[in-house]
């Protein structure tokens, strides 16, 4: 087996023995997990360099990575089901989102429990790092990847790194998210190149080499380092900068793909005397990734490694959220797993799981055509919010891509084993209350309030769904999704025109919006290798949800915030006017625009959108509304029963918010 040993170094009662209903308490297991793999195995060939890493003499290549367990404390209260949670940049995510745990801006070693929604079902969780460039620390993961070789030495070439600031700097990491960078060759590269445009896909501006160098600011002095550079005038906000250059190192990206695929194989197959604390315990593998998670495990499919070593099939299910159409830098040359927004391999064709000859290059292929070949493809759920629809500020716009044909002529459905779910009115993370323009996390402005509308109750329910279909043979709901047919899909311009009216909404300019391109990443790209910056082609159509005359969407699963509306929630909003990049979006963020609270109010402001006074009466109108509209969500499977007080007090708190109602009761059952 691939995993040579499983180190524990801690194994403690989880939250101090705290009791999750009829299922007890958990225990919470730490260590390192290591691994030895063959290259020349069928099953790790398609890892780009792999067979350049240093070798033992059996001719295994080795590397280790965090590890982490939480299990029921007694096995026979346990649903014997793994959720696997592919951590997103280091962090722990399934807490957050199923669970309702505190979503923090700094990541702490402590596992939040939340409402306990996944420990009171039973359920196994694990994780294990993946990704190089994360700093190791006892609350993110990472993996100790091995270096590709040339002559003992780590292989060098070009890279790339892009950066959008939103505000004045003098000096930028070569990395996404604060990652581990990059680091530049040499200080003095000739060769590379720095640029700078208003908009994706605007015309770039070569910057002369003597304005800026390889290094550091510290109190307005330049100071070598080959991991950032510095813009003797400083970095403007709202501009994207693109540095071309050569670096020194050369992980095996793709040994993160390898690890997850292991971990799950070992936990859910190894014997207790290998050292599997899962041994005996788990009869179903799901895997979950949010975002940059959930892309991971499209291009795990796209590589065919749901099948370890042994010829068994790793998970039974998987449920990859907010991923869209997309991949990522996960395994080729001098990826970085963070990136997004720079064109590369991650945004490479194909986008829909079966076999189809794409509009531009006329290759045939699907994301699922290699595990098809291989064998062992699992049940999937896709979850999409409107903001992997909307084309931002990392070139995406691309969820449609999975559900309508290569043209963009006639929509397309799942193959079997697969639903999509698309959440109206939502936005990348679910919302939350008070009303800000401001995120925390990066500092990034909105034009407007950051979109409020809560959609864990949706992500809950698929997860049941995926458990019921892979255990018990229950169909989930069919997939739910905006349809030319009906025509509840639209285009960005027909969409945008209906915002125009409503007063305090900007409208991004859709001539500066990024679209899905075709790229040329050069003439080694088939075996990882690239050439910088990608030359972008043809744009692939896309398409987003039609919306009603409040401007809520009328595609996808409406929560009652969206069908029993007190605002108008979108996927997107505009950059602020303090961050520059004046016609675009913020990078996966939505719009909450409330509507009048009474008719006076809408008159006095002009507003096209009747009051929440004139829509329905009083406080226990809406109440009425929206109970009936939760209950109606659960009848059709799309929410938990168990989870119609929480939509409506969701609901309820937006209305109370929005209209400075008193906040004292909760909603009456």
């Amino acid at each position: 087996m691939a995993v040579s040993r499983l180190q524990i170094h801690a194994r403690a009662p989880y939250e101090g023995g705290v009791s999750f209903g009829e299922v007890g308490a958990y225990e919470r297991l730490d260590g390192t997990i290591h691994f030895a793999v063959d290259p020349a195995h069928a099953a790790n060939r398609l890892i780009v360099d792999l067979d350049r890493a240093e070798r033992d003499t059996d001719g295994r290549v080795h590397y280790t990575a965090g590890f982490c367990l939480l299990q029921p404390s007694d096995p026979a209260r346990g649903n014997r089901r793994l959720l696997f949670d592919v951590v997103n940049r280091g962090r722990k995510t399934v807490m957050g989102i199923f669970n309702r745990a505190p979503r923090l801006a700094v990541a702490t070693e402590q596992i939040d429990p939340g409402d306990g929604f996944l420990m009171r079902r039973g359920w196994t969780v694990a994780w294990c790092g993946w990704q190089w460039d994360v700093h190791r620390s006892a609350a993110l993961m990472g993996i100790d990847a091995p270096q590709a070789l040339d002559g003992g030495h780590p292989i060098q070439g070009q890279t790339i790194a892009q950066f959008q600031p939103n505000g004045r700097q003098r000096d930028q990491l070569l990395a996404d998210r604060m990652h581990t960078p990059n680091p530049a060759a040499g200080l003095d590269d000739p060769e590379a190149v720095l640029t700078v445009r208003d908009w994706l896909d605007g015309p770039r501006t070569v910057i002369a080499r003597d304005r800026w160098r390889f290094a550091r600011d510290e109190d307005g002095r330049a100071v070598a380092d080959d991991t950032s550079i510095r813009l003797e005038d400083g970095f403007e906000p709202g501009r994207i900068y693109e540095l071309v250059y050569r670096t020194r190192v050369c992980p095996v990206v793709g040994t993160g793909l390898l690890a997850v695929r292991d971990t799950t194989a070992f936990l859910r197959r190894a014997a207790d005397a290998a050292g599997n604390p899962c041994a005996g315990r788990v009869d179903h593998a799901f895997g979950y990734g949010v975002s940059q998670s959930g892309r991971f495990l499209r291009h795990f499919l796209y590589l065919g490694l749901n099948v370890d070593e042994a010829g068994h099939q790793v998970f039974d299910g998987l449920l990859p959220h907010v991923a869209g159409a997309h991949r990522g830098e996960f395994n080729h040359r001098f990826a970085q797993p963070s990136v997004q927004a720079t064109r590369g391999f991650g945004q490479l064709p194909p986008f829909a799981d079966d076999d189809r000859a794409d509009l531009i290059t006329g290759r045939t292929d699907g994301v699922l055509t290699r595990q098809r070949a291989a064998g062992g493809v699992p049940r999937i759920i896709y979850t999409n919010t409107s903001a992997e629809y909307w084309p931002g500020d990392c070139s995406r716009g691309d969820a449609s891509l999975i559900h309508t044909d290569p043209a963009g002529r006639t929509d397309t459905d799942p193959p079997e084993g697969v639903r999509i779910y698309a959440f109206a009115g939502t936005q990348h993370v679910s919302g939350a209350l008070p009303l800000t323009e401001v995120n925390a996390l990066d500092g990034t402005h909105g034009a407007h309030p950051f979109n409020t509308v809560d959609f864990s109750p949706l992500v809950r329910a698929a997860l049941d769904h995926l458990d019921r279909w892979v255990t018990a043979g229950v169909d989930p709901p069919p997939s739910v999704v905006p349809r030319l047919a009906d025509g509840t899909a639209a285009t960005v311009p027909q969409v945008l025109a209906a915002f125009r009216p409503i007063p305090g909404a900007t409208v991004p300019d859709p001539e500066a919006l990024p679209r899905s391109r075709a790229i040329d990443l050069g003439p080694d790209a088939e075996r990882g290798v690239g050439r910088y910056p990608a030359i972008p082609g043809g744009s692939y159509p896309a398409y987003v949800s039609a919306v009603d005359s409040d401007g809520n969407e009328v595609a996808g699963i409406r929560l009652p915030d969206i069908s029993v509306p007190v605002a108008t929630y979108t996927g997107w909003n505009p950059r602020g006017s303090t961050i520059g990049g004046a016609g675009q979006i913020v990078m996966m963020l939505g719009s909450t625009l409330p509507f009048a609270a009474t008719e006076e109010e809408r008159r006095r402001t002009g507003d096209p959108r009747p009051s929440v006074a004139e829509r329905y009466g009083d406080r226990d109108g809406y109440i009425a509304r929206v109970r009936a509209a939760a209950e109606e969500l659960a009848a059709r499977r799309h929410i938990l029963p168990d989870d119609i007080d929480l939509v409506v007090q969701n609901a309820l708190d937006r209305h109370d918010a929005f209209t400075s109602a008193p906040r004292t009761q909760p909603a009456p059952v």
